[in-house]
């Protein structure tokens, strides 16, 4: 399943003018739940169509009177099309939006505010990291869709390099600050072994407490003393040869990629890695831990938002709910590598109960880390934003600047092309 998305700078700025829009907010919305609603899903079928047909029998079951026409979208090019219905004021009534792509509608008033005149309590029935990744700086506490399905990392070490590299296969990094001290001992023990293969980005400063927006959404503020000193920390691990030479490059293959040809020792992955990585080479089999991942978790997010301009807005409002509560979150995190948003769900063993297999328990952590797991960087901060800000720390580590300057060249770029979103 998709759960990762680049937020898309161009469906930002082009929605630009949209709030003065008419289309089918013009009649007043009904109060009543009846009438026909539009629920868009996103490349779902035909993989999942008896799920979603299933899903919308009963909802129309539950409601008479109502009727819901499924539209599913393909996978490429889904933010245009976003992009265009509501140009075209066809926004769909229930919309499946992930965070970044849910963000400029909400700026311009597509969307309604669902902590307001819901038929559930959002704090009780969704984990707190699916409720805040549909809030957004500057727009007060509303909340811009329910949070559907979920995602997170696990850490996954080698443990064969472990034990020849002086490391203990049964205690590996549970922070940041103890990757540095293990990588450390690894290059001693083994100059041509390398457990730190990344370089630093916007997920680390909030990681450590780093704000990276401000309050008002208005402007970055990452560039600070604490930030700096951040990057000093792997520029200086780098320049040690703690992280292979590779990570500053652009054809970069990434760890995962390094990890599975058993050239580093850690890799970050979904809760079906080990299998993954298992496959494309079977002597991993065995020498293999999962852990949860370092310090704050990172939350991958999909969302069912409401249409602001619905007319049947009470229906859509319901539909959205009925999608998203526990039952049917459940079923269908039977049917894909998914995990369900809801509290309730920690009663389904499927999710909280380890049964001894590596599947299970892999699936247990990560279900588990959904409590404490948040989304890590602002989605204000597009794919192209977080292109200047990789090359500027690339510059740090190499030494061609120091982290500071490279921060305050970042932040002063990525101001400029946030202003433009406005």
């Amino acid at each position: 399943m998709r759960i990762r998305h680049a937020a898309v700078a161009v469906l930002a700025t082009m929605t630009l003018g949209l709030a003065g829009c008419g289309g089918s907010g013009d009649k007043p919305a009904s109060d009543s739940v009846s009438g026909t609603v539009t629920l868009q899903t996103w490349a779902l079928t035909p993989k999942f169509t008896d799920y979603l047909n299933q899903l919308i029998s009963g909802f129309e079951a539950k409601y008479p009177g109502t009727k819901v026409q499924l539209l599913d979208q393909p996978g490429d090019g889904y933010a245009d099309k976003v992009l265009s219905q509501a140009a075209s004021n066809t926004l769909p009534d229930v919309i499946n939006l992930p965070p970044d792509y849910a963000l400029p509608l909400a700026r311009q008033g597509l969307l309604k505010d669902v902590s307001k005149g819901a038929g559930v309590d959002l704090d009780s029935t969704y984990v707190a990291g699916g409720i805040d990744a549909y809030k957004y700086s500057g727009l007060g506490s509303a909340v811009y869709a329910y949070p559907w399905y979920l995602n997170t990392d696990l850490d996954y070490w080698n443990t064969k390099q472990f034990k020849a590299c002086g490391l203990d296969p049964a205690k590996p990094p549970a922070t940041t600050d103890e990757l540095f001290a293990q990588a450390a001992t690894m290059h001693a023990k083994c100059p041509d072994n390398f457990l730190m293969s990344r370089k630093p980005d916007a997920t680390d400063f909030t990681r450590a407490g780093i704000p990276i927006l401000s309050d008002d959404g208005k402007k970055f503020v990452f560039n600070t003393d604490q930030a700096a000193a951040l990057v000093d920390r792997y520029k200086d691990a780098f320049q040690k040869g703690y992280l292979p030479s590779s990570v500053l490059n652009s054809d970069y293959q990434g760890n995962s990629k390094l990890f599975t040809q058993g050239k580093v020792a850690w890799s970050t992955g979904g809760a079906t890695g080990l299998a993954d990585f298992q496959k494309d080479n079977p002597s991993l089999k065995g020498n293999v831990a999962v852990t949860n991942a370092l310090d704050t978790p990172p939350l991958y997010v999909q969302g069912v938002s409401v249409s602001a301009k619905s007319k049947h807005l009470a229906t859509a409002t319901a539909l959205a709910e009925w999608v998203t509560n526990a039952d049917n979150q459940n079923k269908f995190g039977h049917l894909v590598n998914i995990f369900p948003s809801t509290s309730a769900s920690a009663s389904d063993p499927y999710f909280a109960k380890d049964d001894g297999s590596e599947l299970a328990h892999a699936r247990v952590l990560a279900f588990n880390e959904l409590k404490t797991a948040k989304s890590l960087a602002p989605y204000e901060l597009n794919q192209d934003m977080q292109t200047i800000l990789d090359q500027q720390i690339a510059l740090a580590l190499k030494g061609s600047v120091t982290s500071r300057k490279a921060l305050d060249d970042a932040v002063a770029k990525l101001n400029q092309m946030l202003s433009r979103q406005k």
